[in-house]
């Protein structure tokens, strides 16, 4: 395993918070990580193990910081069969939208070959309005997958 690439789509910060706490946790067990804030499609072949996290924005859609990125994907749709995967999603249950972007990220990802090492963590910012804890509690069950 080269490492773990967090990825992160965030509008208010609160993804790149959980990116930055997962992977302090994350390198105190060991592990290589790389947080990226505003990727680009060549980061996803950075590392063997992706962690997206992101919020999402107006009707279900991409935050800026990551909607040019996932264009690509879905525009040009490269093979990522060696990349294993997962996706934590942030979102407000008030809207019908509720974590519509990390819903598309997962689905996205899995189309074009990555294989999907956990169950995506949809977290609802309405009851959990730290997301870094549930996203600490689901990282255990994330890391036994990619270490085996």
């Amino acid at each position: 395993m080269k490492g773990i690439t967090l990825i992160t789509g965030s509008t208010l910060g609160g993804a790149e918070y959980v990116a930055d706490h997962l992977s302090e946790i994350l390198e105190k067990q060991g592990l290589n990580t790389e947080v990226i804030n505003e990727a680009e499609l060549k980061d996803l072949s950075l590392n063997d193990q992706l962690l997206l996290i992101t919020s999402t924005h107006g009707a279900g859609d991409f935050p800026d910081t990551l909607a040019p990125m996932m264009e690509e994907l879905e525009s040009q749709k490269p093979d990522l069969s060696a990349l294993n995967f997962a996706v934590i999603a942030i979102g407000d249950s008030s809207y019908d939208t509720f974590c519509g972007a990390g819903k598309k990220a997962d689905s996205l990802l899995e189309q074009l070959g990555a294989k999907r090492v956990a169950d995506r963590l949809d977290i609802d910012i309405l009851e959990n309005p730290l997301p870094e804890e549930p996203a600490e509690a689901w990282l255990s069950q994330w890391k036994l997958k990619i270490c085996e």
